[in-house]
C-alpha cells in the first residue's frame, strides 16, 4: 500500500486497488500493483520508482508527466522546499568591449521525485515538462552525487569550463 501522508487518500490513477479474480495466476499491471514507465531519452527508471510505495503525480516515472524540450544539467543549490529543489547553472558571458568572459549564473526550480535522494552540491540532470506550478517547469531525471563528480565544489563553487 502507498504511503498515506496527506489528508486525501493517495493512489495511482491507473492501478485498480480492489481484489480481482485473475485467471492463469497473472498479476495485474507491470510487476504487481504499481504503475511505472520508461521515459526514454536514455534514462533508466530508478529501482525505487519500480519497487517503492510513494505516490507522486508529478513524477516522470510513476506519474502523469512527460519529458519534452530541453535537457539541462546543474548543481543543487537549495533543498528546503517539499519535493522541489533549486538548481544553479553557471556559465560564462563574453564582454565584447574587453574581449573577456565574466562569470554568471541562473537559478531555476525543479521537481524532485521521492525516488531520488538529493543533497546540496549534487549534480542533477533535469528535463523540461509542462508547468507543474507557478515556477516549476523541470523534473529531475538523474542525480550524480557530489563525491562522484570530478570537482568537489560546495554550494557556490564555479567549475572551470
Amino acid at each position: 500500500m502507498a504511503e498515506q501522508t496527506e489528508r486525501a487518500f493517495l493512489k495511482q490513477p491507473k492501478v485498480f486497488l480492489s481484489v480481482k479474480k485473475t485467471t492463469k495466476g497473472k498479476r495485474p499491471g507491470k510487476g504487481g500493483n504499481r504503475f511505472w514507465k520508461n521515459i526514454g531519452l536514455g534514462f533508466k527508471t530508478p529501482r525505487e520508482a519500480i519497487d517503492g510505495t510513494y505516490i507522486d503525480k508529478k513524477c516522470p516515472f510513476t506519474g502523469n508527466v512527460s519529458i519534452r524540450g530541453r535537457i539541462l544539467t546543474g548543481t543543487v543549490y537549495c533543498t528546503k522546499m517539499n519535493r522541489t529543489i533549486t538548481v544553479r547553472r553557471d556559465y560564462l558571458h563574453f564582454v565584447k568591449k574587453y574581449q573577456r568572459y565574466e562569470k554568471r549564473h541562473s537559478n531555476f526550480s525543479a521537481h524532485v521525485s521521492p525516488c531520488f535522494r538529493v543533497k546540496e552540491g549534487d549534480k542533477v540532470i533535469v528535463g523540461q515538462c509542462r508547468p507543474l506550478s507557478k515556477t516549476v517547469r523541470f523534473n529531475v531525471l538523474k542525480v550524480i552525487p557530489m563525491g562522484a563528480s570530478e570537482s568537489g565544489g560546495g554550494k557556490k563553487s564555479f567549475a572551470a569550463m
